[in-house]
């Protein structure tokens, strides 16, 4: 019965109003900033710019999907080592339901990583 009397539509009404004031805030200052803001487009400003090198063939050549897989798979398991930092800081408070949690998770882990080697995901040689 408390609960309900703290869960109503009235108490998320300063939410409400903090994010229509951060909305407002950056529509007005993208507004002002365009508006107030100097304009000068000169050929070279208007000029992609890339590091300062020239440019040099064409930005569409097809690159091999290796490079992309093992990027996606480092973000893959580097997210998943983040989330041993919690259980390392409540390792004695989280007792043994907490540490067959984490074997589990360690358990999945490696199985991926199993997985991955068996496709041969990290094959360079064709």
């Amino acid at each position: 019965m408390l609960l309900d009397a703290m869960n109503t539509p009235v108490n998320y009404f300063p939410i409400l109003i903090q994010l229509l004031v951060a909305i407002g805030f950056v529509a007005v200052m993208m507004g002002l900033t365009h508006l107030l803001g100097p304009r000068r487009n000169t050929s070279d400003k208007l000029e992609n710019f890339e590091c300062g090198i020239d440019q040099e063939g064409n930005a569409r050549q097809p690159l091999a999907v290796k490079y992309f897989l093992v990027a996606i798979l480092f973000v893959l398991f580097d997210v998943e080592v983040i989330f041993f930092y919690p259980y390392a800081i409540n390792f004695r408070d989280l007792g043994w339901n907490g540490f067959l949690a984490v074997v589990m998770f360690v358990a999945f882990f490696i199985l991926g990583f199993i997985y991955i080697i068996k496709r041969g995901a990290l094959q360079w040689e064709d």
